[in-house]
């Protein structure tokens, strides 16, 4: 089994994580598991330990300043990978591309995981290149009904498997309680960027603080556009209920979610096309008893079971926003419940069943 990803553990990343927890359980699964995938780091130290204690193999392509090689190497060592293997699994851009081309040499049987922004281009060119090298795969797996639909016009069978969460990662009942401001408390995990959210919340605030004025928001995560919207708060004057908290450690992530009253992941598309297939950090939420508040139109449609495990509104509209707190913090308990069992329902010992399924 060949995984070729475009990226990979300990960076951090949604289709890393999707292909680390794919390589992972496929080994449970006694598939003889090899990855392929780029050295992210200046040094690659830190990809070295940790490819030194995983149980399946990881061959990095080295980081060049002179970008050629490194594509040249990422085709040879995929090429010498697929002599070895009877199934190859691509993920991320780079990735299709690659076994795309190398589908002229090899036989084997191959496998396209999509995610969202991959297959949402907005320049002609990428876009033609994604559909060709998709056009090219035995079997193609969307991480939502949303991703799936980005490829309706390609007219090929699309089986969607949604993300999954190892919830031995995510046990709420080794985490030791601690207590964050406001009341209620909103919180974000993923990077500070036009795509995950965060500003729109920052928009809603003027109408939230008016039903809940001890309301605060944590956003927690590489803080990319940290500036330019704490900048967005203090030009709605609500600069004093938003905390911009950056990087944590896993665990004191953790607890603060822990801690939270709701998740919000308000996504919206970028100009560049840039978009959330699926939302992983909802339902790392739910596994501790989060609900959530997630955008129509977009991969969290998938990751929210509507009126169960939280809700769903139109990303820009405030009083769809304020209706959906209001009725989640009015019934807590049973939302907080419905999150457990929906979190519990996306282990990947249960997804990696289906990809098991598809493969043999």
């Amino acid at each position: 089994m060949l995984i070729v990803a475009s990226e990979f553990p300990p960076q951090p990343g949604g289709i890393g994580n999707h292909a680390y927890n794919l390589a992972r359980y496929l080994h449970g699964l006694n598939y003889v598991v090899v990855v392929i995938t780029d050295q992210r780091s200046k040094n690659g130290h830190e990809e070295f330990q940790f490819d030194q204690n995983q149980a399946f193999r990881v061959v990095r392509i080295k980081r060049r300043s002179f970008r050629p090689i490194m594509y040249f190497n990422r085709l040879l060592k995929t090429y010498q990978g697929l002599k070895q293997t009877d199934v190859v699994i691509a993920t991320g851009k780079f990735s299709l591309w690659n076994v795309a081309i190398l589908q002229y040499f090899s036989s084997v049987k191959t496998l396209a995981v999509i995610h969202g922004s991959e297959v949402n281009f907005k320049s002609v060119f990428l876009k033609k290149s994604i559909d060709w090298s998709l056009k090219k795969m035995h079997d193609i797996v969307a991480v939502s009904n949303y991703t799936k639909a980005l490829v309706s016009h390609l007219e090929k069978d699309v089986k969607v498997i949604p993300n999954g969460i190892d919830l031995s990662d995510w046990n709420e009942n080794q985490l030791s309680n601690i207590s964050i401001s406001g009341q209620p408390v909103l919180t974000t995990v993923g990077r500070v960027s036009s795509r995950k959210g965060q500003a729109n919340v920052i928009n809603h605030l003027p109408i939230l603080i008016k039903t809940f004025p001890e309301l605060h928001y944590h956003c927690i995560g590489i803080p990319s556009e940290a500036r330019s919207f704490m900048n967005l708060a203090q030009s709605l004057n609500v600069e004093s209920h938003v905390t911009f908290h950056g990087e944590v450690s896993q665990k004191v992530l953790q607890q603060m979610v822990k801690a939270s009253d709701v998740f919000l992941m308000l996504s919206s598309e970028t100009s560049t096309g840039d978009v959330e297939g699926f939302g992983i950090a909802v339902l790392e939420a739910n596994a501790l008893g989060v609900p959530a508040i997630g955008s129509k139109n977009c991969g969290i449609e998938d990751a929210i079971d509507e009126g169960q495990s939280g809700e769903l509104v139109t990303y820009d509209n405030s009083t769809e926003v304020l209706k959906a707190l209001e009725q989640i913090l009015s019934n807590r308990s049973h939302y907080s419940a419905k999150a457990r069992q929906w979190a519990a329902e996306h282990d990947w010992s249960m997804i990696i069943k289906q990809y098991d399924n598809l493969i043999a």
